[in-house]
């Protein structure tokens, strides 16, 4: 490989270290709900909605966000890691982690790397680590699956909890407002001898 590819390569691993791939994303979220909310770690310069593999349900998408700067990028990571994010108010805090060179569908070849395929037979030493390999692949997949089922109870428990308080929130408000209506706070306030009215 020549300069021209070591130069696309250098490019593209800066840009790897700007990018911040966000999964837990609700299916409502748009590129510019994205770029407002992000916008506290810095500029936001690309958003780029990519499928999940490893999950059947719809109910949830990932993307990559490249930032101006790879400082604003690991900060997003550090903060998020920190502290649940949410993105439109949904109970489902956002995962951040730094972007990987397989996230991206267009990232050029590494300089110098190689792929060789080839068939296995069932005789073949490697046959083996094939099969075990398709078997980790499978027990991968239950455990992912398990774990998005834990999450999903952990997201109801929340959302239940900010319905709760939201309901506790109203009531106060609701008994402020009835006090205030029947003319209670101005006995009160005559009470205690307290001018309510602005000087």
């Amino acid at each position: 490989m020549g300069t021209p590819a070591l130069k696309e390569y250098a490019e593209f691993a800066e840009k790897m270290r700007r990018t911040v791939y966000l999964d837990n994303l609700s299916p409502q979220v748009t590129v510019a709900i994205l770029k407002t909310a992000l916008g506290q770690f810095g500029n936001v310069t690309n958003v780029q909605f990519i499928p999940k593999y490893v999950e059947s349900r719809d109910n949830s998408q990932c993307a990559l966000v490249e930032m101006e700067t790879s400082n604003q990028a690991e900060s997003m990571v550090a903060d998020t890691l920190k502290y649940p994010f949410m993105v439109s108010g949904m109970p489902r805090p956002v995962r951040a982690r730094p972007a990987k060179m397989e996230m991206f569908a267009d990232h050029p070849p590494r300089p110098g790397g190689k792929i060789h395929c080839r068939w296995v037979e069932p005789e073949d030493p490697e046959f083996k680590v094939a099969n075990k390999l398709k078997y980790l692949t499978r027990k991968h997949a239950a455990e992912a699956s398990l774990l998005l089922k834990l999450q999903m109870d952990e997201e109801e428990k929340l959302a239940k909890q900010q319905g709760e308080t939201l309901k506790a929130e109203y009531k106060k408000l609701d008994m402020i407002e009835s006090v205030v209506a029947d003319g209670s706070v101005n006995r009160l306030a005559r009470h205690y001898k307290v001018n309510l009215t602005d000087d």
